[in-house]
Order: C-alpha cells, then structure tokens, then sequence
C-alpha cells in the first residue's frame, strides 16, 4: 500500500515537472519574436517535457514491455525533433530576407578584428607556401644544372 502511494507521488511530481516545462515552452513561443528563438523554445520543450511524460508513464505501468516501448517512443523523438527542427530552422536561414536585422553581434569590433586577423594569417601562410615551392623549383633547377653541368663534362672528358 505504502508503495503504491510513494509510486503515485513521484508520478505526479514528473507530470507537474512535464506540465510546467510546457507550459514554459508555450510561453516562449509565445513571447519570443523571432522564429528561431520560437523554434529553440519549442524544440528544447518537447524534448525535456516528453522525457518527464514518459518516464511517468514507465513509472506508472511498472517496469514491463510498455516501459520498454515508451523508452522506444522517446529514443525516436529525440533524434526527430531535433532534427526536423534543425531542418526548419535551416530553411528560415536561407530563405529570410531580413535574417541580417536578427543577426547583429555586440562585439563587432572585435569579430572584424578577429577576421582580419584571420585573412592576414592565410596571407602569410600562402606567401610562405609559395617562398617554399619557389625554393624547391631553385633547388631542383640547381641540381638538375648540376647534373647536366656533370653530364657535360663527362661527355667532354669521353671525347677527348
């Protein structure tokens, strides 16, 4: 008897968990302007919030072939929200044209700084690339002269 109230209690605990988890996500997709901030909100939501509904359920019917298949419903929406939000969210990328008002960095100084960087580090590394190619063409033409230079003498040397 005790255990079936103990069982009861942590039931409810879960679903109260799961209940203000959507309630949350509700909230955010509500409040939140941008659909990618929507998007987040709703996708973070139903993975946290199914998770607490379905190891309530387990919970509840005990440890038997449903608790099996309620873990196998979750393992499936976890892989497909999150991807199908990824996806939605990828279409919104490409395809929004006023992405560049929702995408505006505080520290811009520093990411432009960061880039330059960053473009005078590849510019070093190709002219360093090109000095060692051009070292090795100087170094293949001095050998190859040197056999031939070899080549000639030794040639010289048979004819007289």
């Amino acid at each position: 008897m005790m255990a079936e109230w103990i069982r009861f209690w942590i039931v409810a605990i879960l679903v109260i968990i799961a209940l203000i988890g959507f309630v949350l996500e509700v909230l955010g997709v509500w409040r939140f302007g941008y659909v990618m901030n929507r998007m987040h909100a709703a996708g973070i939501g139903d993975t946290f919030c199914l998770f607490f509904v379905a190891v309530a359920m387990m919970v509840e019917s005990g440890w038997n072939m449903d608790s099996l298949k309620l873990f196998l419903v979750v393992l499936f929406m976890w892989f497909t929200s999150p991807t199908s939000t990824h996806f939605l969210a990828q279409i919104e990328f490409y395809t929004s044209p006023d992405l560049t008002d929702h995408l505006v960095r505080e520290d811009k100084e520093q990411m432009e700084k960061e880039t330059r960087e960053a473009l005078e580090a590849q510019k070093a590394e190709a002219r360093a690339e090109k000095e060692a190619a051009a070292k090795a063409d100087i170094s293949a033409d001095a050998a190859g002269n040197a056999v031939t230079a070899a080549a000639a003498g030794a040639a010289q040397e048979g004819r007289a």
